[in-house]
């Protein structure tokens, strides 16, 4: 996705974008790529894709295009305000797809605990509280410079596993998040 961002802002011509950006973002996709493939990248080779990657390729498309997008126009609303049109709008999107799994495929919703428990962290930390933070953080740095904070999740990930499923660090997550934190902060620095 960051990469796209930076695709899109170049294309488009909605921010500009310095060689340090460039460079910061392959540093810091080359520490997730050591993440990922945990320092075998004879993994990438097997790789096989399936239909549901083209949904995931579809919605990094529409995540970057809509971040550089937001830069780029003064919608005249608050943040809070254009959040609510998204959310509206990934509704309306979302209704067709429920009557699809409810109708043909049979899928029910058990409306218990877990569900309502569930339902509200999804719909408040990654549902509301992330997007406006995201709005805002693009409107103060930018795209581009926002864009590559979202490398940071590998790293993040490797953490939150240490610590709720006592995984171990290893070494390709040390040299990951080296790299991702150099591509960090080199993508912050400005042209002399």
């Amino acid at each position: 996705v960051p990469v796209m961002i930076i695709l899109f802002s170049i294309i488009l011509k909605i921010e500009k974008t310095n060689i340090f950006q460039v460079l910061g973002v392959i540093f810091s996709l080359l520490g997730v790529l050591f993440i990922i493939s945990k320092a075998d990248f004879e993994v990438f080779k097997n790789l096989a894709f399936e239909k549901g990657d083209l949904f995931a390729l579809f919605a990094m498309i529409s995540w970057s295009l809509y971040s550089a997008l937001l830069k780029k126009k003064n919608y005249g609303l608050s943040p809070i305000t254009l959040l609510q049109v998204v959310i509206g709008l990934g509704v309306i999107f979302l209704i067709p797809m429920y009557a699809i799994d409810y109708i043909y495929i049979g899928n029910r919703i058990t409306i218990n605990t877990n569900f309502i428990l569930v339902l509200s962290y999804v719909v408040l930390l990654p549902g509301i509280i992330s997007f406006f933070f995201w709005i805002k953080g693009v409107a103060l740095i930018g795209a581009n410079r926002a864009g590559i904070y979202l490398h940071l999740m590998p790293i993040l990930a490797a953490i939150l596993a240490m610590i709720i499923f006592d995984e171990v660090l290893l070494f390709y997550h040390y040299i990951g998040g080296i790299f991702i934190i150099s591509g960090i902060l080199l993508s912050n620095k400005k042209n002399a």
